[in-house]
């Protein structure tokens, strides 16, 4: 192996490892890029607002697109690392949000999660109290440090991971679901196939053997000597429909054993009327045969085509030929005697097959109907993507007529195997071959979900609808309590840390520090963050207390700040000066 295979096999595991667990689409891969940007962008003009300038900006930005694009493969790893530097780096304010949101759903395990965010919630009041090291102010910035941790990294992350979860939970619930399905439908099968086994071998037992009885009677009749030419001919039309009705017994019998009929997608290839065996032909084909036994049975039938003939498909041709059995049979029991017509027309979608009888010249008696025939003539079209209608004419005759397609339609699903209980999550890929719908190629499952989510439609469901408003008032409802203790908090501790003008000159120097203490505020303030260490050099040995003006300087940018200092139980000095923030 050369030197550039084996840059090309490292790039290639370091880009595999780099998306695990998930494999990144085309979509993630452009957004997580624009994403890092952002952050580095964001981070870069934070750290310039508040004073940073030269290679730290560079830093902060290249480290802020880093840690946004490691934040899916090392999870907990960013979020403790982003937590730590972030009260350091005001620029990674906004990325710790990303990343708390992001860590919910990728830290797998849900101690693995705790130990990730608790890990960098200590990092984080840690390097809060560095930052801002002031004995007296110690609890404020812990306070505030929590609050803002809470709200902006371990709410997203409790959020997500919550969704996750759902999503999750959802999915499964649908594998689970599809797989009842199947469970279902094979044990339908196996019962459908016992049964038409059963009744199979019953017509093979029955009516197979009445049949051959009535072929082997037919057949010594028709060379009795007795027997006149006129009768002969009828005798040899009972033994061949006999026969028939032997082939079609066998026909059906085979069907009903193997569950299976006509190879779908072969082309219909137009069959003979009838063969040597008297075998009759299936189909459109195999009508002109039917019309010819009907007329050599003494009915008037007469037969006419219209159109450029076209294939069917196997399963409408065998129907249009039952559907002309059945409807000549109907008329013979009902209508003896009447001119039937048959008619077959090809119209430029579809096969139209009608047959109109006459009204009969008299009732006949004594007809023996199941009341079958016509009902399963409906859906044997229904089942190639057709339609019959059967009725009476206004003459008194009746009229039968199918409309057959020349497409093969194929029948929709009672029940959809991917419901995920009306969620309709797609889903995920389980590898980098997998296939999925044309289209979504390049999507992952969040993707596919989030635009489901914004498509909406009829597959959302009010329940869904109003769990996720739940969740978002619950939510909302917890910042503004959270928002509106901190402003109340912050009010009050920015009243610690600021006196007026005028109190600072009626407290004079050499004046007991308790008495001084009880008149002035304790200072613990965030107000007061920055303040100390700045200003003129205070007395060697003293203690000083550096507190706000509550007036307003004239220099923005500047601060008005009076420190008291004591020292052996005294004040020995006061000073007014201001300090840059």
């Amino acid at each position: 192996m050369d030197a550039t295979s084996k840059i090309r096999s490292g790039i290639g595991a370091g880009w595999d490892w780099f998306t695990a667990p998930e494999l990144w689409s085309r979509r993630r891969t452009a957004g997580e890029a624009v994403l890092a940007v952002v952050m580095a962008l964001l981070a870069a003009g934070m750290e310039e607002v508040l004073g940073g300038e030269g290679w730290r900006l560079a830093a902060v930005a290249l480290s802020a697109a880093v840690l946004s694009l490691l934040r899916r493969r090392l999870p907990g790893t960013v979020l403790v690392v982003t937590g730590g530097l972030a009260p350091l780096l005001p620029g990674f304010l906004v990325l710790l949000i990303v990343v708390g949101w992001s860590s919910g759903r990728y830290i797998a395990g849900a101690g693995r999660a705790l130990i990730a965010y608790t890990v960098a919630y200590v990092l984080n009041i840690s390097a809060s109290l560095v930052d801002v090291w002031d004995l007296h102010r110690t609890l404020t910035v812990v306070f505030m440090a929590t609050l803002y941790y809470l709200a902006t990294t371990l709410a997203p992350g409790l959020a997500n991971r919550y969704w996750t979860q759902r999503r999750t939970l959802l999915h499964t619930l649908q594998e689970h679901n599809a797989q009842l399905l199947r469970e279902r439908a094979m044990v339908v099968g196996q019962a459908r196939l016992m049964e038409r086994q059963r009744i199979a071998q019953d017509m093979h037992d029955s009516l197979g053997h009445q049949l051959a009885l009535m072929a082997v009677h037919t057949g010594a009749l028709e060379v009795d000597r007795e027997l006149t030419d006129r009768q002969r001919e009828a005798v040899g039309v009972l033994r061949n429909a006999s026969v028939t009705a032997m082939h079609e017994l066998r026909e059906v019998v085979g069907i009903l054993r193997d569950g299976v009929g006509a190879p779908s997608g072969t082309a219909a290839v137009p069959a003979q009327a009838g063969d040597a065996s008297g075998r009759a032909a299936r189909g459109t084909a195999g009508i002109q045969g039917l019309v010819e036994a009907s007329r050599a049975a003494g009915n008037q039938v007469g037969l006419r085509r219209r159109g450029d003939h076209r294939a069917l498909p196997p399963a409408a041709d065998h129907a249009a030929y039952r559907i002309v059995q059945e409807a000549l049979t109907n008329a013979y029991k009902h209508a003896p005697g009447a001119l039937i017509d048959v008619e077959l027309r090809y119209e430029p979608d579809s096969l139209v097959v009608e047959i109109v009888n006459e009204a009969p010249a008299k009732s006949p008696e004594g007809v023996v109907s199941g009341g079958q025939g016509l009902t399963g003539l409906h859906e044997r079209a229904r089942l190639v993507g057709g339609i019959v209608h059967t009725g009476p004419m206004d003459d008194g005759g009746f009229r039968v007529a199918g409309v057959l397609p020349y497409g093969v339609v194929e029948a929709a699903p009672l029940v959809d195997a991917a419901d995920d209980f009306r969620q309709q999550s797609p889903k995920p890929r389980s590898g980098h071959r997998g296939r999925v719908p044309v289209g979504q190629a390049d999507w992952t499952f969040t993707e596919r979900e989030l635009a489901m989510a914004m498509r909406g439609g009829r597959r959302s469901t009010g329940g869904g609808i109003a769990l996720g408003c739940g969740i978002a008032f619950a939510a909302l409802v917890l910042l503004l309590v959270a928002g509106g203790f901190g402003v109340y908090f912050l009010v009050g501790s920015m009243e610690k840390g600021m006196i007026d003008p005028g109190e600072y000159d009626v407290i004079k120097v050499g004046a007991a520090e308790q008495d001084v203490r009880d008149r002035l505020p304790s200072g613990d303030s965030i107000a007061t963050t920055g303040l100390h260490g700045k200003g003129p050099a205070k007395p060697e040995g003293s203690e000083c207390l550096v507190l706000m003006s509550s007036e307003v300087g004239e220099d923005i940018e500047r601060e008005p700040v009076f420190r008291f200092c004591f020292k052996d139980g005294k004040l020995i000095e006061k000073k007014s000066y201001e300090v840059t923030r």
